[in-house]
């Protein structure tokens, strides 16, 4: 398995223009939100049902994939995982707010492909394909890399 620093520098290389960074630290994070918003989504009476959860913020579809990709996170390191824990909580934190205020599956698409638009003008920009194309594991990379460099700053 590769080393954090090394999927960082692998990811590093189609991101050096400085419009395509600045269009990835705002589109890297909402694309996630919109993605834990598709999975908070997800009605939850299959966990109910079979797994007797009743907790709609702890315990919903959101919540079971972020544990999931949290192990491969934590493969990369204890701080790296706290980091994408910690955002993966807003993230579910904030879907849970905006559901009450409108229709969240809506808003989480409108988001979405606004998120995706951004990404590929700044791939445009920059004149090299996003990294996902190589590696889908690039997609859990892009969220850690953009708080990394954020965190940086």
């Amino acid at each position: 398995m590769k080393t954090a620093e090394q999927w960082f520098n692998e990811y590093a290389i189609s991101h050096q223009n400085e419009t395509n960074k600045l269009v990835h630290y705002i589109c890297v994070p909402i694309i996630f939100f919109s993605v834990v918003g598709f999975l908070v989504s997800i009605p939850t009476i299959i966990l109910e049902e079979n797994f007797g959860l009743y907790n709609p913020i702890f315990e919903n579809w959101a919540v079971v994939v972020g544990l999931i990709i949290s192990l491969f996170y934590l493969q990369l390191g204890f701080w790296y995982f706290l980091n994408m824990l910690f955002v993966m909580l807003i993230c579910i934190v904030g879907n849970f707010w905006l559901g009450h205020h409108t229709n969240l599956l809506f808003a989480s698409i409108a988001i979405f492909v606004v998120g995706w638009i951004g990404q590929f003008w700044g791939h445009k920009v920059e004149g090299k394909k996003p990294s996902f194309i190589k590696d889908l594991q690039f997609l859990l990379i892009g969220p850690l890399w953009v708080i990394q460099k954020l965190f940086k700053k």
